[in-house]
């Protein structure tokens, strides 16, 4: 059993409705992920006990569960939508890891609720184990993410633009609270909604807020500066979310929902995924920005709470969202450095990482394996393709600094994966688990991006660039 420690359903009923999830047909765990488990404290026996399958599941609820779904608003695309919220998930509970830290159990797939909008609430086993496949790869990347637990096959049918096999995610987060989530309470004018919203996510993310004299604008710095080093990160690794809409930015700083997320092969700064994204706003390039943005659209829920004075809100506000560049700058510029084998600042450093990154996307060099080209090459190994010219004033920066070239090869190593979750391998594992049945793919792969610095014998396929007929232009929402 699973003790649950609920806080978030003891809010007003406004906040979610509660419900019982449809359930499953014949529900079968497809994996179950015992190392985050055992990680968490979770018994796996009694995980993969039918009990503990049918809650994965969905089919039956244990005592002491939440089982709801959430309510949220959100920006989509840059317009707002007043009411969206769980459509095809529940909230099972919350539970205490042996750390104290509090998680969320969440179940995608589980069925309609009020919230689905004409949708079956059903999710299908091709975007249940892209999820979990990905989110496994960013948090072997060290990148804050939800995980996934389990992933469950239901025995029902879903329908897309084809019959394909229904199945359940089931994941775990430190929270499941969006910027859409403070948007909902604001655009009502619910101020003691807000209030209460912002107070239960006080005592949850910022417990030093509390003793703030202003704690709504030490919540608001929080997600901010959480936000900037996220986002920081996917951009070092080549991440692309591709839906960064604000009910998909939660207040914790992780990284959540991966509908049309890819990693980048070749470099483009413009290169764009998701299949709805037609005219780039969720780009790679793009990503800072539009979180700049999402942290404005908070800033705006927030004003109510700020303070009497409104001029003296905004101002407030203005103060918090302006961190957010120089946040991001330094965090980014801090992981660009070490990729590159820096180990102190100095200036000219940005202008040395861009000068890197054009040459790249002039040559159209491949994101990751680029970076450890560059490591091999302090080892007298060859210099990638059309970076000859900014190798040579990298070598002097690096002279400069006087770090022994054997030394800045371990820790660009160490800084840069070699595996990475590939859009045409990930394609590949799924079409096999999905059509035939066959997971030797699917658990080749995640072995490969769950020990991502390292070489493994055997599986150095994994870290190979798409041929140009495997290239994956385009990838879709999952719903």
């Amino acid at each position: 059993m699973i003790a649950f420690d609920n806080s978030y359903a003891t809010l007003p009923e406004r906040f979610y409705t509660r419900l019982q999830p449809r359930g499953a047909k014949t529900p079968q765990l497809l994996r179950l992920n015992e190392k985050l488990a055992l990680a968490l404290g979770l018994d796996i026996g009694w995980l993969g006990s039918p009990a503990g399958v049918a809650m994965l599941a969905g089919t039956a609820m244990p005592a002491g569960a939440a089982s709801l779904a959430m309510v949220y608003a959100g920006h989509q695309f840059g317009h707002f939508s007043p009411q969206l919220g769980d459509g095809r998930a529940l909230l099972v509970g919350e539970f205490l890891a042996p750390d104290g830290q509090r998680y969320d159990l969440h179940l995608k797939g589980s069925g309609p609720t009020p919230y689905s909008r004409a949708g079956d609430g059903r999710a299908a086993l091709g975007p249940v184990l892209r999820e979990y496949i990905v989110s496994e790869a960013m948090a072997a990347l060290g990148i804050p993410t939800s995980r996934t637990l389990a992933a469950v096959a239901t025995g029902d049918k879903v329908f897309r633009e084809e019959i394909l096999p229904g199945a359940v995610l089931a994941r775990v987060a430190k929270s499941h609270l969006r910027v859409g989530t403070f948007e909902f309470f604001a655009s009502r004018g619910d101020l003691a909604g807000l209030k209460e919203l912002a107070d239960h996510a006080i005592r949850r993310h910022d417990p030093a807020a509390a003793q703030m004299p202003e704690p709504y604008l030490g919540l608001l710095a929080g997600v901010v500066s959480r936000t900037a080093d996220l986002v920081a990160r996917w951009m070092a690794v080549g991440f692309v979310h591709g839906v960064m809409n604000t009910d998909n930015v939660t207040i914790s700083g992780e990284t959540i929902d991966y509908g049309p997320c890819a990693f980048l092969d070749a470099y483009h700064p413009a290169k764009v995924f998701s299949s709805i994204d037609h005219q780039g706003r969720y780009a790679y390039a793009n990503q800072p920005r539009i979180a700049h943005w999402n942290m404005a659209r908070l800033a705006q829920a927030l004003l109510p709470l700020l303070g009497p004075d409104e001029d003296q809100a905004v101002a407030a506000a203005q103060n918090a969202i302006d961190a957010f560049a120089p946040r991001f700058e330094e965090a980014y510029l801090a992981a660009m450095r070490a990729k590159i084998g820096l180990a102190s600042a100095q200036d000219g450093d940005a202008a040395l990482v861009d000068g890197l990154l054009a040459a790249m996307a002039n040559a159209k060099a491949d994101f990751t394996l680029t970076f450890r080209r560059l490591a091999e090459s302090l080892a007298e190994g060859p210099i990638p393709d059309g970076l000859d010219v900014w190798n040579g004033e990298w070598r002097k920066r690096l002279a400069a600094e006087g770090r022994n070239p054997a030394d800045a090869r371990a820790a660009m190593r160490a800084a840069n994966p070699l595996f990475i979750a590939r859009n045409h391998r990930v394609e590949a594992a799924l079409a096999a688990a999905q059509i035939n049945g066959d997971f030797s793919a699917f658990d080749e792969l995640l072995r490969a991006v769950g020990d991502p610095f390292r070489e493994q014998p055997g599986l150095s396929h994994y870290a190979d660039p798409p041929k140009p007929d495997e290239i994956v232009e385009a990838t879709f929402c999952g719903t």
